[in-house]
C-alpha cells in the first residue's frame, strides 16, 4: 500500500503566504510616496535650543517645510527669498519651517561633512523663520528626500499640495500667488 503525500508543505507554505501579505497590508502607510496629494508625514527634530518641535505645532497652518544644511550653496542660495516669502505674510497662518540636517556643531556626517553653526548661519543671512534642526537627518527619510535643498508646501489641511527639488526664489508670485490660494481656503 503506497503512502499518500503529505499535505503539510501547502499548508505551510499557505500560512507563509498569509503572513506576507497580512504583514505588507498593515505597514502600507511606510511604503506610500511622499509628494503632493499624500498626507504630510509627521516629524520631530529639535530647536536650536534644543527643544523638541514636530511638524504638529504647526496645525492649521499652511507650512513651507525646507530641508536644508549650512555646507549646501543651493540651500544658501534660496534663504533670503524664503526670508522675503516669510515677511510678506507676517502675520497669516503661514509659516516657514527649515530643519537643518547639519551635522552636530564641529561633528562629521556620516560622507564626512563637517557640521556648521546654524544659529550663526540664521544670524548672518538675518533669517526670523524658524529653524531646527535633525543632526541624523531622520527627516530626509521621513520625506522620502533625494537631497538638499527639498521643499514641501503644505496646505491647513495637512496635505502636501507641492514638493521643490532644488533651490528656488521663493517670492516669486507663482509662489505668492500659490500660498495666498491656500490661505484663503477654508478646511
Amino acid at each position: 500500500m503506497s503512502k499518500k503525500p503529505s499535505n503539510l508543505p501547502y499548508l505551510i507554505a499557505g500560512i507563509l503566504a498569509l503572513v506576507v501579505i497580512l504583514a505588507a497590508w498593515m505597514s502600507r502607510d511606510r511604503f506610500q510616496p511622499v509628494g503632493p496629494g499624500a498626507r504630510a508625514p509627521v516629524f520631530e527634530v529639535v530647536t536650536l535650543d534644543g527643544e523638541p518641535a514636530s511638524l504638529l505645532d504647526y496645525e492649521g497652518k499652511v507650512v513651507l517645510l525646507n530641508i536644508w544644511a549650512t555646507w549646501c550653496p543651493p540651500c544658501v542660495y534660496e534663504m533670503p527669498s524664503m526670508q522675503r516669502l516669510y515677511e510678506d505674510f507676517e502675520g497669516e497662518d503661514f509659516e516657514i519651517v527649515a530643519v537643518s540636517i547639519d551635522a552636530p556643531r564641529g561633528e562629521r556626517d556620516g560622507v564626512g561633512r563637517r557640521g556648521g553653526d546654524i544659529r550663526e548661519f540664521a544670524e548672518t543671512h538675518s533669517l526670523t523663520f524658524p529653524i531646527l534642526h535633525d543632526p541624523e537627518g531622520r527627516i530626509q527619510r521621513t520625506y522620502q528626500t533625494t537631497g538638499v535643498p527639498e521643499s514641501f508646501v503644505i496646505g491647513k489641511d495637512g496635505v502636501i499640495y507641492r514638493k521643490v527639488s532644488g533651490a528656488t526664489e521663493w517670492d516669486q508670485p507663482q509662489y505668492i500667488d500659490f500660498i495666498r490660494r491656500l490661505l484663503d481656503e477654508e478646511v
